[in-house]
């Protein structure tokens, strides 16, 4: 990463170290593709960041993203440029990579204290939120920003 800004590769935490993770608590941790940031991103991420000290973002990497069923040609970024964007982003604190379904192994991990997902999903069927308060945390799903998905951005401008 020699081409990259001090600044941001700071903020890039490989996935084996995330377990010694020793900054300000409570930390809030989500994840996802984030591939072609938009409105809600950034929306989303600001409102997560809030409602802790810290915030680590997990990004899927291209495989991982892959298996999330968005299509054979996503994402449309490279995994190390949708790190960058993360972590040029004021609210995020840190950020990760991520190559299984989900991120399980990472909130074992770290052990945040709060797990956050867009309101899109259903906290209680989720794997992570059983997991994140097996040690006591808590899964919030932030309020989705309606007009704002990048499925349907990348579909209106190919429609274009």
């Amino acid at each position: 990463m020699a081409d990259i800004p001090h600044s941001l590769s700071r903020k890039i935490i490989p996935a084996a170290d995330v377990a010694a993770y020793s900054g300000p608590r409570p930390l809030v941790f989500t994840n996802g593709v984030f591939d072609v940031l938009h409105r809600g991103h950034v929306a989303y991420l600001a409102e997560a960041r809030a409602l802790g000290a810290a915030l680590l973002v997990a990004v899927n990497s291209d495989a991982s993203a892959r298996l999330q069923g968005k299509g054979p040609d996503r994402p449309l970024n490279a995994e190390l440029d949708r790190l960058l964007v993360m972590a040029a982003l004021e609210s995020v604190s840190w950020v990760t990579l991520f190559d299984e379904k989900t991120p399980c192994e990472l909130l074992r991990r770290c052990r945040p204290q709060i797990y956050v997902k867009g309101g899109d999903y259903a906290m209680e069927a989720l794997e992570e939120t059983r997991l994140v308060r097996s040690w006591g945390g808590r899964s919030v799903a932030l309020p989705f920003v309606a007009g704002y998905s990048t499925t349907a951005l990348v579909r209106r401008i190919r429609d274009a």
